[in-house]
């Protein structure tokens, strides 16, 4: 049996490590295409969103509030910076925290 954080952050099957696991950005397959799991049991719900939103959030309002302080630029150099920086640390690690969240879901059978 795979480690439940590799695969999880492989973003591949829980149980053989092999198929893949999303069909889309973040859109779960019905099931495994290497071993055929049944993928019903993943309810990861909006965690994985938190934890992202928690931690980006907290980046991002830092870093603004260290540049606003040290260098106070104008609007339009803080929108340049932040946008871009928002979705990169929410877009980025999603997926891969969604798939270790149903990794670890599976390994603990916690169904």
């Amino acid at each position: 049996m795979p480690s439940p954080y590799s695969t999880g952050l492989m973003c591949r099957c829980p149980r053989c490590g092999k198929g893949k696991l999303f069909d889309g950005f973040v859109t779960l397959k019905p099931e495994c295409d290497s071993c055929g799991l049944n993928f019903n049991f993943a309810n990861v719900g909006d965690g994985a969103t938190i934890f992202v939103i928690l931690i980006a959030g907290a980046i991002v309002v830092i870093a603004a509030l260290i540049t606003e302080v040290k260098y106070q630029p104008p609007y339009w150099v803080h929108a340049a910076l932040w946008i871009p920086l928002i979705l990169i640390v929410t877009l980025w690690p999603l997926r891969g925290l969604k798939s270790l969240l149903i990794s670890l879901q599976y390994h603990h059978k916690a169904s």
